[in-house]
């Protein structure tokens, strides 16, 4: 029946409230008199036409307040009040037409009146709505809400009125005592949340809780780490809400429910930025970005925008990349009402006069060098590529840099540049050693690098490996039970970046502060748990996933370290510090670059692994390739390669 009703047209409805409240108000007008006189009466003319009178102004207080307006079905607790209102102004009606038409009534009437009247003005509407809403709640999943403020009820409150998900428990990290109510849903303990799974049928497990009000950031992501840790033995999958700053910026709603970061897992503290020393060193600048597209360099990008800089060179060569990036920057400058220029460039770091052309027509005083190849195994197995955009782009990056009379030159680093067993690794230590022996060759332009490890949902980052492997049914594939990396967000790692390069006095190495090392495998099975599945194993043959060791692949280490000393500086920001690194003079960077140039040019793999090998970068790889000992004789007299030259090809 109420489905037919749904279907019946907007105005025929109206017209059925209308009539609906006409015949409850005219109960409650004679259901009041009869209450009082103790006795069923039949109204006499007079009380009928002060009926008629008080419905009809009634009916039209209810018209202009926008009753009649709203759907029963989405029907809000507003709707109390402008029942309210209606019902007095009825009540006033009354009292003034009886006194117009001498007729007596008593005040328990009035006051008896409008009791009843707002009871059945409210009652039918809200039980028509529960009765249109009943079948759309047995259909609903029922779901568990970790939180109990502002962030859950927002939540619960979406849910009720969506389609997919029906709140059925709240669990607070904070004591307090079972089967507290709100909205009439109960809450429970954190403790007892596999209890009320069990007993509700829960489907699901929502992560709503509030962000910390204070600016010190305290405890939000242990907490939620805390939380996550009790929640992962729970046999249904967690998810999560945005973040309150995403809500107010307008990006998400509340009820865009999202699969877990690995930032929720790692219960990292937020990163403080000191905006005075950013606004310095970038704000009204002309700033480039190469490898703008990448993961760091777009993130990059989106952070130097927020500085206000005068312009913004995004130089990248995928052509795809740097569209991606130039159209979100110019919609986000848009909307915030932002004059910054962003001007895209399509171009390799490989063509030095292309760079210096780049840098020098648009006045660039500040470059963030980005633009790299990092996939371990991929440079393992195309080392000419790898060494020639790592090593060489760098380096035409730089003298185009010093040509251009830029003032800083920022080289975004890795960890696995410390001893190195893979080309990747050994290339990105050269790229160092490149700028440390510019840094010393001139001091126009200060050359600085700042070194980190992995970052979180970066190309070929795990965590969407796994999330995939998972959804697929498994097996989720880790190298090797001990491996163990460092990780950091996007964002986190991008504005250290900023504060590293604006403290840069030249030729500095600085290593940011990645936390504790996470192992690989433990936090394949944290995924697993919190996605409401079991892990595959001898003791439990029975799981969903299986997690299979498929064994170390080329080049790669159990343990990535951050400095190659032992002694590191401590800077202004707590989170960066600087390493003592060993550097070279010029003149034997520049000799060993001779080689690997002519090496690459030759496509001989063998030779720029011994160079990469007998270079002071601490490569140790896994096989050493036989190679004649006469081939570096000869090339041990090779004159120091001339300064500026481009690479072929």
């Amino acid at each position: 029946m109420f489905e037919r009703f749904l279907q019946w047209p907007r105005l025929v409805k109206r017209l059925l409230t209308v009539a609906s409240d006409i015949v409850v108000l005219g109960l409650a007008l004679w259901g009041s008199v009869s209450l009082h006189r103790d006795q069923l009466y039949a109204p006499s003319q007079p009380d009928v036409l002060l009926y008629l009178l008080t419905l009809t102004v009634t009916v039209t207080v209810f018209i202009r307040l926008g009753l009649y307006r709203a759907v029963l079905r989405f029907l809000s607790d507003r709707a109390i009040l402008t029942i309210s209102a209606g019902c007095l102004c009825s009540v006033a009606s009354l009292w003034l037409f009886a006194k117009a038409l001498d007729i007596p009534v008593s005040s328990a009437v009035i006051v008896t009146y409008g009791t009843l009247a707002f009871l059945f003005v409210g009652g039918t509407r809200f039980g028509t709505r529960a009765l249109i809403n009943r079948p759309g709640l047995r259909n609903k999943e029922p779901v568990g809400i970790v939180g109990v403020g502002d962030t859950a009820r927002q939540l619960a409150s979406a849910l009720h009125q969506g389609t997919e998900f029906r709140p059925a428990a709240f669990f607070s990290p904070e004591p307090v005592a079972d089967l507290s109510l709100i909205a009439a849903t109960p809450v429970y303990k954190l403790g007892h949340a596999e209890r009320a799974v069990r007993e509700l049928g829960l489907k699901k497990i929502l992560l709503a809780l509030d962000e910390p009000q204070h600016s010190t950031g305290e405890l939000p992501s242990r907490q939620r780490l805390q939380v996550l840790n009790q929640l992962e033995a729970l046999s249904v999958p967690v998810q999560a809400v945005p973040s309150v700053s995403c809500l107010v910026s307008g990006r998400v709603r509340i009820s865009d429910i999202r699969d877990l970061d690995v930032e929720d897992l790692l219960g990292r503290e937020p990163v403080n930025i000191h905006n005075a020393q950013l606004q310095e060193a970038i704000a009204g600048r002309s700033v480039m970005v190469t490898g703008a597209g990448g993961s760091i360099g777009s993130e990059l990008c989106r952070q130097i925008v927020r500085q206000q800089p005068q312009r913004l060179v995004l130089f990248e060569q995928s052509e795809f990349a740097l569209y991606q990036i130039e159209r979100e920057l110019r919609q986000a400058l848009q909307s915030e009402g932002s004059q910054v220029e962003v001007i895209p460039v399509l171009g390799s770091v490989l063509h030095r006069r292309r760079c210096a052309s780049v840098m020098s027509e648009y006045g660039i005083e500040l470059v963030y060098h980005a633009a790299a190849y990092k996939h371990v195994p991929l440079v393992e197995h195309n080392i000419i590529e790898g060494v020639q955009n790592n090593v060489f782009g760098t380096w035409y990056a730089a003298e185009a840099a010093i040509e251009a009379g830029v003032k800083r030159f920022v080289l975004i680093s890795t960890d696995k540049a410390v001893r190195p067993p893979n080309v990747m690794g050994a290339s990105k230590r050269m790229a160092e050693l490149v700028l440390q022996g510019l840094a010393m060759r001139q001091a126009d332009t200060v050359f600085t690098m700042v070194r980190f490890g992995n970052v979180l949902g970066s190309s070929g980052s795990v965590v969407p490996l796994f999330r995939e492997q998972i959804r697929e049914g498994g097996p989720v594939t880790v190298t090797h039970p001990d491996i163990c990396r460092y990780f950091m967000t996007i964002p986190e790692a991008a504005q250290l970046v900023l504060q590293a390069g604006s403290m840069a006095g030249g030729g500095e190495v600085f290593v940011l502060d990645m936390g504790e090392p996470v192992k690989i495998a433990d936090l394949a099975r944290k995924m697993i748990h919190l996605m409401g599945l079991t892990e595959k194993t001898l003791s439990n043959p029975g799981g969903d996933i299986e997690v299979v060791f498929t064994g170390l692949r080329p080049g790669e280490k159990l343990f990535e370290e951050l400095l190659i000393g032992n002694d590191p500086q401590g800077t202004l920001h707590p989170r960066i510090m600087m390493a003592r690194e060993h550097a070279e003079p010029w003149h034997q960077v520049a000799e060993l670059l001779e080689q690997l140039s002519r090496a690459s040019h030759e496509f001989d793999r063998e030779r720029i692994i011994h160079l990469l090998f007998r270079a002071p970068l601490n490569y140790r790889p896994a096989e050493l390739p036989d190679i004649d000992a006469t081939d570096f004789a000869e090339s041990s007299n090779v004159r120091p390669f001339k300064v500026g030259r481009d690479a072929a090809g």
